[in-house]
């Protein structure tokens, strides 16, 4: 597999770059403004797409008639984006996207945002042009964990997906990625345990732990360890003895 492999595709926010802690911390930081404190169990969803106009209306409920939604989410939004400025790839990544333009590997990301909000960022840290294709959340009908972005990430690189790896950092996304037929090595995000994406072919605690090549050797392993186990699985099917002359 791994010689086969044309391209790597990222999930964006809480994987190449991590948006979900400054998200969260915007959010905590507004509901303390209140007096009240998030909770974060609540907090996460176990899909992909907007939830924000449904985060405003768990804390206007909390807070009650004096809730402000427009002041609420100017300065929400104010304050993660003075921390977002601040952001860069998370560790690894910067290696693994030199070593994919070593190895003439394109590089591209599905991503449940809208493409101008991971284009902002990756031009913030200066990697834009690392990637030869983004997919996002506003060009697709359903978000993750449907593969929708997924198969359009692969259409526009022209590739099946047998042609590439996913790197997610949650459940849903690595979900997504299977539903497009595609391998994938799992780094979770802050708020993600190893257990809940123990399901992808690799889970790793960083990018910077292996080096890309490695990692897709790994994957190939795994991914070539699991065809052997189902080819084994239905040969021991079609073994089995007719019942139909039993009794």
């Amino acid at each position: 597999m791994i010689e086969s492999v044309c391209a790597v595709i990222f999930d964006f926010d809480g994987l190449l770059m991590d948006t979900e802690s400054t998200s969260v911390a915007s959010w905590e930081r507004e509901w303390e403004r209140w007096g009240l404190v998030l909770d974060r169990k609540a907090f996460f969803v176990p899909h992909g797409g907007d939830v924000t106009e449904h985060r405003y209306e768990v804390l206007a409920s909390a807070v009650g008639e004096s809730f402000d939604r427009v002041a609420s989410h100017e300065r929400r939004t104010a304050d993660r984006d003075a921390m977002n400025v601040e952001l860069v790839l998370a560790p690894g990544l910067s290696r693994w996207l030199e070593e994919a333009a070593d190895a003439g590997l394109r590089n591209a990301v599905a991503s449940s945002s809208d493409v101008a909000w991971v284009e902002r960022h990756l031009r913030q840290a200066d990697v834009l042009d690392c990637f030869d294709v983004i997919a996002g959340g506003d060009q697709v009908e359903t978000h993750k964990p449907a593969p929708d972005v997924y198969h359009l990430a692969l259409s526009m690189l022209e590739l099946d997906s047998s042609r590439a790896v996913a790197v997610e950092d949650t459940a849903h996304g690595i979900d997504a990625a299977h539903g497009a037929g595609l391998a994938c090595i799992a780094i979770p995000n802050p708020f993600v345990s190893q257990g809940v994406v123990a399901h992808a072919e690799l889970v790793l605690g960083s990018a910077a732990e292996v080096s890309l090549t490695e990692a897709l050797r790994q994957v190939s392993a795994a991914r070539a360890t699991a065809n052997r186990l189902t080819s084994f699985g239905r040969g021991h099917e079609d073994e089995r003895p007719s019942e139909s002359g039993a009794l």
